[in-house]
């Protein structure tokens, strides 16, 4: 398949401007063919109006139909086979084992969320019957449940140019919920972006979906924000840093119809470690080296920090993790931006009066290099500077003087996508507390593992309160992500004909539906 550099909009290319972004090999920092064009305020206007005028149809197609859909954008990915692998390489320099694997992960996403409009009951349809005898007022025939909200702007990542982006996670719920999709393509893999948005406009083709489905736009800051302000976007998908989804949430809230903004954004996802699990000190450190060096830390679920009480056994638990890092090869990060922005902020933090370096890999021009800071309890706590994502393989350990002082660390934390406890015989009634705390800062508790991977089923949450994300009550992994872009609407004493076919009687579709408080598929 050609790579034209235009933007895709509907079923149609465009290029209005003669300005080119170009992916770059962070490899060799070679720029790569084509140039794709910015988008002009213009065609970010025509992709939202298909979008529009898509809706109506699009949203009030079978859940079957749409299933078909999502199925047939994992065939066509699939069929991209070395193009789409090779690609992906070139402009991120991720390797090919990496990038296979996050195929396979977006395409089993595509068809889990085939599941969930297929089977219906993601709608939540609950039914108050009429009781019209009831006194002293008789009680009307209720019917309640999710519908699409309208068309939703979805911001690509840079550290994963498949599942989180342009047919990932955002997408594919987006259009399992009935949602047409205008994508921003992330400048970093333009090339990627096109690819996957062929693969999605010939689906659309293929199964008589509506023109306006499904668009895509390259371009910067300004083709964000264009996107965001368009009175036609109804909701607001993105995963990326926390100044870009901050602006993105102000944005749209300034708006004169405010609307939802879901950005993923920073967290330093911290690993408490108690007495009792320090038996291993080498499988604790290497366990917990290999998930901060993964991918060279570029993953939102890297463990940043390391949380732990002053102790013999812990200071050699350290040690042995800095040895780990400071032996470690440094690594290429997806882009050149990226990196700058990690290595000023190790610059930075390695000059803060209150951190000591514990070990730091070799340094290489260009690369990221691991590092391990290390501070006092009370001086993470009173700097919340400390708490800052560095997006990297830089882990900070904060030693505690007490299990008291521990907690109290913990409590202080900022909102976090994920938080872990290392535990042991003897630790339940600490481990307990520590637990109980954490709750109220994350939006997943790992006991005993690690953060890095994010399993995409049913209890899965990637969520997380601010300023891991901007609102804390959805996750944008598993199949409750597609609670995102829908709101609720109730009927009321209407006829069966005038219902949607989720609330009518007998059930037509099947699904499971609370009727009277009572669920089942009555």
């Amino acid at each position: 398949m050609p790579l034209f550099g235009s933007q895709l909009i509907g079923f149609k290319t465009s290029r209005d401007n003669e300005e080119f972004i170009y992916g770059v090999d962070p490899t060799t920092g070679k720029e790569l063919q084509p140039g794709f064009a910015i988008a002009s305020h213009g065609e970010v206007d025509r992709a939202v109006l298909r979008a529009e005028g898509a809706f109506p149809v699009y949203s009030r197609m079978s859940g079957a139909m749409r299933g078909r859909f999502l199925r047939r954008i994992a065939e066509e990915l699939e069929a991209l086979g070395d193009q789409l692998i090779a690609r992906v390489m070139q402009e991120t320099g991720l390797p090919e084992a990496r990038i296979l694997g996050e195929r396979g992960r977006t395409c089993s996403q595509l068809r889990m969320f085939a599941e969930v409009a297929e089977d219906g009951s993601w709608v939540d349809a609950r039914i108050d019957l009429a009781q019209p005898d009831r006194l002293p007022l008789p009680k009307p025939d209720i019917r309640r449940m999710l519908v699409a909200l309208g068309p939703v702007a979805v911001f690509g990542a840079s550290n994963f140019p498949l599942a989180f982006s342009v047919a990932g996670g955002d997408t594919a719920s987006a259009l399992a919920a009935g949602c047409p999709v205008v994508v921003k393509a992330h400048p970093s893999h333009p090339g990627t972006s096109e690819l996957v948005g062929r693969a999605i406009v010939k689906a659309a083709v293929g199964e008589g979906m509506p023109d306006g489905v499904f668009s895509l736009v390259h371009g910067g800051a300004d083709v964000g924000e264009w996107l965001v302000s368009h009175r036609g976007a109804k909701a607001v998908g993105f995963t990326g840093s926390l100044k870009a989804g901050r602006a993105l949430a102000d944005l749209a809230a300034q708006r004169a119809e405010p609307i939802p903004v879901f950005s993923e954004m920073g967290s330093v996802n911290p690993v408490v470690v108690l007495p009792g699990a320090m038996g291993d000190l080498e499988a604790l450190a290497s366990g917990y080296s290999a998930s901060l060096l993964m991918g060279v830390g570029q993953f939102c679920t890297n463990p940043g920090v390391l949380i732990g009480v002053e102790s013999e056994a812990f200071d050699q638990l350290v040690g042995k993790i800095a040895e780990r890092v400071a032996a470690a090869e440094p690594g290429i990060m997806l882009n050149q931006g990226i990196c700058n922005g990690y290595l000023q902020g190790v610059s930075e933090r390695g000059k803060h009066e209150a951190v000591d370096v514990m070990g730091m890999a070799a340094a290489a021009p260009g690369m990221a290099s691991g590092v391990v800071f290390s501070t006092s309890g009370q001086d993470f706590m009173v700097d919340s500077s400390l708490q800052a994502e560095l997006f990297g393989p830089a882990a900070l350990v904060v030693r505690c003087s007490s299990a008291e002082e521990l907690v109290e660390v913990v409590r202080d934390l900022e909102g976090q996508l994920t938080g872990t406890i290392l535990m042991g015989d003897g630790d339940e009634e600490l481990a307990g507390t520590v637990t109980s705390a954490m709750r109220d800062r994350v939006g997943r508790v790992i006991i005993n593992g690690y953060p890095t991977g994010v399993e995409v089923c049913d209890a899965m949450q990637h969520g997380g309160p601010y300023p891991a994300t901007t609102d804390s009550r959805f996750t944008s992994v598993g199949r409750a992500a597609i609670l995102r872009w829908a709101r609720p609407v109730a009927w009321q004493g209407a006829p069966d004909w005038a219902l949607p076919e989720e609330l009518r009687d007998g059930n037509p579709r099947g699904i499971w539906r609370r009727v009277d408080s009572v669920l089942g598929r009555e």
